[in-house]
């Protein structure tokens, strides 16, 4: 990682003047490496009332904002160094040691919340034998879904599922296995979701940026050869596959609602 001379130390001047204004899209300099690039490619922080760093994952916090890469080694490297400090001209600007953690910890949250959405739209299907299906069908799917705790049998069954719809092509579909169980049960409304799918839609693409966004800031691969144990299916798990525990529902989000803006999310 490219570290910032003392000559180009963070100021004021990096600083946006806020969440609605400037040029829409303008490149942002991270205060860290110095670079300039897309927002899309970063995060922005905010000063809270009480002076504390506060992620903006959404860039929709009122005040003025400083843009770190989008990346867990860079934005840990500007809470140690206290960079926010500097850039925001305050010396109790308090980043905290887990600045990184609870910026990890918020994407997660804005994949499942993204999930969530998507299953709102219309736009996943759960269950194995749907998922089954839905790769067979003509369309596809845009993106397979797999409990984190997931047996190592449904994943292989499901593996070749789309082994014979796309063969060697096969690593052109994601595989997404971040969210352990609860958590896809909560995005979805439902009990003992372990396999779903993504089909095509507005949702799916939003679901699938969050994700993308997601294992970017942890450095982790978004392509099949990648993503280990989803696609080798060696993680051991008791849970049974759901074309067993598979239940009758409509699909709703948990609770009737999401509100989807903890931390700014939007």
């Amino acid at each position: 990682m490219t570290i910032a001379r003392e000559a180009d130390e963070p100021s004021v001047a990096d600083l946006d003047a806020g969440p609605l204004t400037g040029r829409r899209g303008a490149e942002r300099t991270c205060i860290v490496t110095r670079a300039t690039q897309e927002p899309a490619e970063m995060i922005r922080f905010v000063l809270g009332p009480d002076g504390a760093v506060v992620p903006d994952l959404r860039a929709r916090l009122p005040g003025r904002g400083a843009w770190v890469s989008a990346r867990s080694e860079v934005v840990a490297e500007a809470a140690r160094r206290r960079l926010f400090q500097r850039a925001f001209k305050a010396k109790g600007a308090d980043a905290g040691e887990d600045l990184a953690g609870r910026v990890a910890a918020g994407l997660r949250e804005d994949l499942r919340q993204g999930l969530a959405l998507a299953n709102k739209a219309g736009c996943v299907v759960a269950g194995f034998a749907k998922v089954e299906a839905a790769i067979g069908d003509r369309a596809g799917v845009a993106a397979v879904i797999h409990a984190s705790d997931a047996s190592a049998d449904g994943r292989r069954k499901i593996a070749a599922a789309l082994h014979r719809r796309h063969g060697d092509a096969i690593s052109r579909v994601p595989i997404i296995d971040d969210l352990s169980g609860v958590e896809l049960d909560m995005a979805l409304g439902r009990d003992h979701v372990i396999h779903a799918a993504l089909v095509a839609g507005v949702g799916a693409s939003g679901c699938l940026a969050r994700w993308r966004r997601y294992r970017s800031f942890a450095g982790v691969a978004t392509t099949t050869e990648g993503t280990g144990p989803a696609c080798d299916g060696e993680i051991g798990s008791d849970l049974p596959d759901d074309d067993v525990t598979d239940l009758a529902g409509t699909g709703t989000v948990a609770g009737g609602r999401d509100d989807g803006n903890p931390q700014g999310l939007g």
